[in-house]
């Protein structure tokens, strides 16, 4: 399946918030709709982009998930990810509470909150509402070392 790309801003692409190696491997679409691309536009505006300028380059582990995909994943239902206002970023223990100071500080947030593996892989998680007026402003700075 061959995927679309254009800039979302100037440093963040369409591929870089609808690209799932799951849907990849296992050949599932992964395209949002309208709806969810102003949301992952909003998203990429509002937060990875602030982020990427003040903090250099973002490792997106994942961001917009089709119900296929979630599903595939054996995501919760109703995640964010689902109406592309989600995403995780990857990164070492040091960069991760670096970004995760910036968007606290400097951001209209959602939520944002680390989240583990048992293998010891550890994320950001971080969530933009398409209405502002929706943001929780939750934010969890607990992370195990």
């Amino acid at each position: 399946m061959k995927r679309k790309n254009f800039q979302m801003t100037e440093h963040i692409s369409y591929y870089d918030v609808t690209r799932s190696p799951w849907a990849e491997r296992y050949h599932r679409d992964n395209t949002p709709d309208c709806l969810q691309t102003a949301a992952l536009e909003n998203l990429c505006r509002v937060l990875l982009e602030p982020l990427w300028c003040a903090c250099g380059p973002l490792t997106i582990r994942g961001a917009f998930h089709s119900q296929v995909v979630n599903e595939g994943l054996r995501e919760v239902g109703g995640s964010l990810h689902m109406t592309g206002e989600a995403v995780d970023l990857a990164g070492d223990v040091e960069t991760l509470r670096r970004y995760y100071r910036f968007i606290v500080s400097h951001v209209d947030y959602d939520q944002v909150f680390f989240e583990y593996r048992r293998s010891g892989e550890m994320w950001l998680h971080c969530s933009v509402r398409l209405d502002d007026r929706d943001n929780r402003h939750q934010a969890f700075p607990n992370y195990v070392l």
